[in-house]
């Protein structure tokens, strides 16, 4: 029998994580529902709705309920977070606390909006936590120190760019050139230049398997199997590493603008902080090969990624999650918490 779990929620565009204290990570799942248009039932949740998406009949349809991070589909949002409390903590007499991870440029109603759809999905209290704080202190950043250091979570929807000293965001800003943009990107690319349209999941998998920002590999190559946008046929299309980098240049370039946008709102004191302290990468969307060189050529900061980058977040939760009691404003911010009543 659980007793008045404390959970912390991972909760992304692409994937939910669950941690459970005293227990670890106990939940990774993506972010996804199966629903009958007809009747509105949902049928799937998590891995088995995303093996639907883009394969699914006229009268079902693959959702993603957040995007860019916050909550776009309020009730099937809180549909996904019951579902996966109950796999998590099935018999729970006393409801659980529950700290959720957010960007950092979330309005006050998007936060209205998280913390009531936590509490309808079966939460006693819940805590937000911005995403990039937590990402830093999984990643084993120093940030109680009076010492400027920059973060930047790249996710599937959004990338939370965030300086941090003493505990606390001094500077922050989100931008949507993240993972699904550049995933995007490169459908938008085949399209252009090879005259075939690819599904989401085609363009995922080359963007894992050839994406770089720089210095690509001659001689790799990928077989992408589309529709030809003239005969409507399949077709087969080799693509080289070496396109890959103009693919994926505008959502590069949108999240360099958003890193300087920071930067020079930075006080004097923590860019010189920054400079030596230099730049960190988090997320899943950190894992792309050239991303931290580009952006040390450009902002000429050392830049480097994060072991295990894509736990960082829910890394930094399960370290906040041991001092929930005591917590000050700054690392949870309590003005935001709710309680039922």
């Amino acid at each position: 029998m659980l007793l008045g779990k404390d959970i912390g929620v991972d909760l992304g565009t692409a994937a939910v994580r669950l941690y459970v204290r005293g227990k670890g990570v106990v939940l990774r799942e993506p972010s996804v529902l199966a629903v009958d248009k007809r009747s509105g039932k949902v049928l799937q949740v998590g891995l088995e709705a995303q093996r639907m998406l883009g394969r699914t009949p006229a009268n079902l349809a693959a959702l993603r309920p957040i995007q860019r991070g916050v909550i776009s589909d309020y009730e099937m949002t809180v549909h996904l977070l019951r579902e996966f409390l109950r796999r998590v903590v099935p018999f729970s007499l006393v409801k659980p606390r529950m700290l959720v991870s957010v960007p950092s440029s979330m309005t006050q109603v998007e936060e209205r909006a998280t913390v009531q759809a936590c509490l309808q999905a079966g939460a006693r209290h819940v805590f937000l936590m911005e995403a990039p704080l937590a990402a830093a202190m999984g990643a084993g950043l120093p940030i109680q120190e009076p010492s400027g250091r920059m973060v930047v979570n790249i996710g599937a929807g959004s990338a939370d760019i965030a300086v941090l000293s003493m505990d606390g965001v001094c500077q922050s800003a989100s931008c949507f050139a993240a993972g699904d943009a550049m995933r995007d990107a490169v459908v938008r690319y085949m399209r252009q230049e090879h005259g075939v349209v690819i599904g989401a999941a085609m363009a995922e998998e080359l963007k894992l398997r050839l994406g770089c920002l720089t210095q690509p590999r001659e001689g790799q190559t990928a077989e992408i199997r589309g529709r030809d946008l003239l005969t409507g046929l399949p077709r087969l299309v080799a693509v080289e590493e070496t396109e890959l980098p103009e693919a994926l240049e505008a959502p590069c370039a949108q999240l360099l603008d958003a890193i300087r946008d920071v930067l020079e709102r930075t006080p004097p004191e923590l860019i010189a902080d920054i400079t030596q302290n230099g730049i960190t990468l988090t997320g899943g969307g950190s894992r792309l090969r050239g991303l931290s060189q580009r952006i040390q050529e450009y902002t000429r900061i050392p830049t480097m990624q994060a072991d295990d980058g894509e736990d960082c977040v829910i890394a930094g939760m399960e370290q906040a999650m041991q001092k929930l009691d005591e917590m000050q404003d700054g690392i949870i911010n309590l003005s935001r918490k709710a309680q039922l009543s």
